[in-house]
C-alpha cells in the first residue's frame, strides 16, 4: 500500500503518479481535511500539513492517530477531496458520499472520546 499521503490520494482519485497539473490544488485541499479532522480532535493538537509527496501516512500517526484509526482518517481524506475536488454528477451519489463522510466523523469523535475517556472497567 502506498504510504505518501499525496500520492495514495491522487491514486484514489485516479491520478496517475506522476502527473502533477494538480499537485497544488490536492495539496491545498488536503490540508483543509486535516484541520478539519484537528477540529474533530483527530491528529494532533497543532494540526497536520503537507507540502509534498515526500509526506507519509506514517508521520501522520506518530502525530497522535492511533494507527488503528488510519485507515478511517484516510477513507474520511478521500470522501471529503472528491467532494471538493472532483464531485460526482449524481446527486444521489453526492447524499451517499455526505452520509459515509458523516458516519466516518461519527465513528472517529467517538474513538477519539473512548481513547481519552475509558470505560470503568479499564481504569
Amino acid at each position: 500500500m502506498e504510504n505518501s499521503i499525496l500520492t495514495s490520494v491522487k491514486k484514489m482519485l485516479g491520478m496517475a503518479e506522476d502527473y502533477t497539473a494538480f499537485d497544488d490544488d490536492i495539496l491545498i485541499h488536503i490540508n483543509s481535511v486535516f484541520s478539519t479532522l484537528m477540529q474533530l480532535g483527530i491528529g494532533p493538537i497543532d494540526g497536520f500539513t503537507i507540502e509534498d509527496d515526500t509526506v507519509e501516512w506514517d508521520d501522520y500517526v506518530t502525530a497522535g492517530v492511533p494507527a488503528n484509526e488510519l485507515n478511517s482518517v484516510r477513507t474520511y481524506v478521500f470522501l471529503k477531496l472528491r467532494l471538493i475536488f472532483d464531485p460526482p454528477q449524481s446527486s444521489y451519489f453526492i447524499a451517499s458520499m455526505e452520509r459515509q463522510i458523516a458516519e466516518f466523523e461519527w465513528r472517529l469523535n467517538v474513538a477519539r472520546e473512548y481513547a481519552l475517556y475509558p470505560s470503568e472497567e479499564e481504569v
